[in-house]
């Protein structure tokens, strides 16, 4: 399985990853690139910028759309 496959995955459990994250489970390094890539592909994840004591960091989530086609959040 690839790494990108891997944080398909992850994201689609409803749970949510951030860098660090991504290189603890799957040694990616380069998370924002596969992001960009699921999006080219037409997969709906958002970011949320979040302020750390010391860093600021991202942290995704793959969206999904109920039977109406409203997106619900989840993690």
């Amino acid at each position: 399985m690839t790494k990108k496959q891997k944080v398909l995955s992850h994201l689609k459990s409803g749970k949510t990853i951030t860098s660090m994250q991504a290189i603890d489970l799957f040694r990616c390094t380069r998370l924002a690139a596969v992001i960009y890539s699921l999006k080219e592909e037409g997969y709906d994840i958002v970011s949320k910028s979040i302020k750390g004591t010391n860093t600021n960091y991202a942290k995704y989530k793959l969206l999904h759309t109920d039977k109406d086609g409203q997106y619900t959040f989840l993690g």
